[in-house]
């Protein structure tokens, strides 16, 4: 096979003034930070469906992307020729990670059987596509939102029927994500929801959830699958309300159901945007709980009300979000993935390297004005010092709970009025941040 990208070399690293639209200029993989190369805080990963299945279509047009390389056919030597198209992406991009759904990597078939032999021929190319090259997959995911069998939801559809076939359809996406040596499986509810209470059984539907995820938990084990599995967080789009809304809405759903020893979150910026929350806010969620877990890196447009998945640009968003991932210690299984796709009229192959490469380069300069930041310590120490009436006195007594609602009101009658407090501090502490923001 002639390469999709022959006019493409290897992206290298040139510096911040290099002008070279085709070379990082922040992102150096063997440069340490606190102690760890970026290639080891970032692991960045290009997400398969959008890098190689997007083809620029919207509501109110067909696709506008150039693809020398399709033929036009969902076939499996179309499937296996893409794979190898992707691979030579990543290695020239210098991306050490990939992320699929099963649907993106192999066409169904015309039953279950033909579907799961599909995807069989195709991981087979994908396995020797990863010896050869070095590169992993960061997380596998099964697609139970596009078929029509699911137009009610898949573990939480009003059909059995659909629920079992799910269930079957996730069973081999596990297995082929195992084969292939996947760091996690993703669960995302796309249409785990509703758009109408008057035809929802709510609590039905996530009992049935939550038993779909522990079959998946016990299948894990019983194949020795030592991946994380994850859940991501999404409000809406494309059901009206999805029950895995934001960070505490997942973390709520996990403990009431005794899985929040299973499942780690998988947290996206533009998903966070439409709860209404900042991606640093979901992830401060998820970190206090222990459930940090993976990041789908993109950003939205904050004046429309759906998921755009734009490649990341903000400095600023890079940087609280590295300050939340180093403050509970990194990555471990998880990394970044672009879960981002061109715009429409970025059409032409070379677009998928620009956007990818200001991507990484801005995650880059977020990990380092972080790591700046933290070194500084003039933020932490500000944060403390906020807090340390907890730290001695009737505030440490509170929090060791050596202290009821009798013995603080003994303490506050002797106390009189509370002292006064202490400004936050907000602008300061923005005008802080902006210091190292250069």
């Amino acid at each position: 096979m002639t390469e999709a990208f022959p006019k493409i070399s290897q992206i290298k690293y040139e510096g911040p003034d290099s002008k070279n639209p085709l070379a990082f200029k922040y992102y150096n993989p063997d440069e340490v930070v606190e102690g760890k190369t970026m290639k080891e805080h970032l692991k960045f990963s290009v997400a398969f469906w959008h890098t190689m299945r997007g083809t620029g279509a919207d509501m109110f047009g067909v696709g506008t992307f150039f693809r020398p390389w399709e033929d036009g056919t969902n076939s499996i030597p179309m499937a296996i020729k893409r794979a190898k198209v992707m691979f030579e992406f990543c290695s020239k991009l210098g991306a050490p990670y990939y992320a699929f759904h099963d649907r993106d990597v192999a066409p169904e078939g015309r039953n279950l059987r033909e579907t799961n032999q599909n995807l069989d021929k195709v991981v087979k190319e994908l396995k020797k596509l990863q010896e050869d090259t070095g590169i992993k997959l960061l997380w596998g995911t099964a697609c139970l939102f596009s078929h029509p069998r699911y137009m009610h939801g898949a573990a939480t559809s009003c059909n059995a029927d659909a629920f079992a076939y799910a269930a079957a359809q996730v069973k081999k996406a596990i297995e082929v994500t195992n084969e292939l040596g996947g760091a996690g499986y993703v669960f995302w509810g796309g249409r785990e929801g509703y758009q109408t209470l008057l035809n929802t059984d709510m609590k039905r539907e996530l009992d049935h959830l939550a038993a779909f995820l522990h079959m998946a938990v016990d299948y894990k084990k019983k194949i020795g699958f030592k991946g994380q599995f994850y859940i991501e967080p999404k409000p809406k789009e494309p059901t009206k309300h999805q029950y895995d809304s934001d960070a505490a809405a997942c973390l709520n759903f996990l403990r009431q159901y005794d899985l929040l020893g299973h499942l780690k979150l998988n947290i996206e910026t533009n998903h966070a945007t439409l709860a209404g929350h900042t991606m640093q806010h979901d992830l401060e969620v998820a970190g206090s709980a222990g459930a940090l877990g993976s990041i789908d890196a993109n950003t939205g447009d904050l004046f429309l009300g759906w998921d755009t998945d734009q490649f990341p640009t903000d400095i600023y968003l890079t940087t609280m979000i590295m300050l939340t991932i180093l403050k509970y210690g990194g990555f471990t299984t998880g990394g970044t993935n672009f879960d981002a796709k061109v715009r429409r009229e970025s059409f032409e192959p070379i677009d998928l390297f620009y956007a990818h490469i200001g991507g990484m380069d801005t995650f880059a300069r977020g990990l380092k004005i972080a790591a700046e930041i933290r070194k500084d310590g003039r933020l932490q120490k500000f944060v403390e010092e906020r807090y340390s009436s907890w730290d001695t006195g009737i505030g440490a007594q509170i929090e060791k709970g050596k202290v009821g609602f009798k013995e603080l009101e003994e303490y506050a009658l002797k106390m009189g009025e509370v002292k006064t407090n202490k400004s936050g501090r907000q602008e300061y502490l923005e005008n802080l941040i902006n210091e190292f923001i250069k």
